[in-house]
């Protein structure tokens, strides 16, 4: 096969895969084969059984992790989470009057509301509506336009 000085495990592949494929796979490999502590007994012993579970070989605790690395960001991210003390359950029912998904619905409704009287206030103050009556916007509807003509033609037959 030649050297591998700059591809190291990634040498295998050849020219296939493309370049960046094969950047990721070395990314990760090299993450994989680090040698990582325990969060038990905090020793570098962990053997990777499968993906996202890890055995330490001197407190014998099996644990489940990230696919390739024990410790995922986001796992750390809800460790400090959960130890901060912010989001313990009784805090999370005090902050929900009513249940999430009605409250994103409410919400959602009042963004579309507010929208709507947005656009109207701009309308009316480019026609200048403010200051003319109403019958801008009824001459501006289709329906009621046919309404009034049907109106006319009954008054004319009168």
């Amino acid at each position: 096969m030649g050297r591998t000085r700059k591809v190291h495990s990634t040498g295998r592949f050849g020219s296939r895969y493309g370049v960046g494929i094969r950047k990721r796979v070395l990314k990760v490999e090299t993450q994989q084969k680090e040698k990582h502590s325990c969060p038990e007994c905090s020793l570098g012993v962990l053997k990777r059984k499968a993906a996202g579970v890890y055995f330490c070989t001197k407190c014998k605790k099996e644990f489940a992790g990230g696919a390739y690395v024990p410790k995922t960001m986001t796992g750390s991210l809800i460790k400090k989470m959960v130890m901060q003390k912010k989001y313990t359950p009784e805090v999370l029912e005090e902050g929900l009057e009513q249940p999430f998904s009605e409250k994103k619905l409410d919400q959602k409704e009042e963004k579309k509301e507010s929208k709507k009287e947005k656009l109207i206030t701009k309308a009316k103050s480019v026609l200048g509506i403010d200051k003319q009556p109403l019958n801008l916007l009824e001459k501006a509807l289709p329906k009621q336009k046919v309404e009034q003509k049907t109106e006319k033609k009954e008054k004319k037959e009168k």
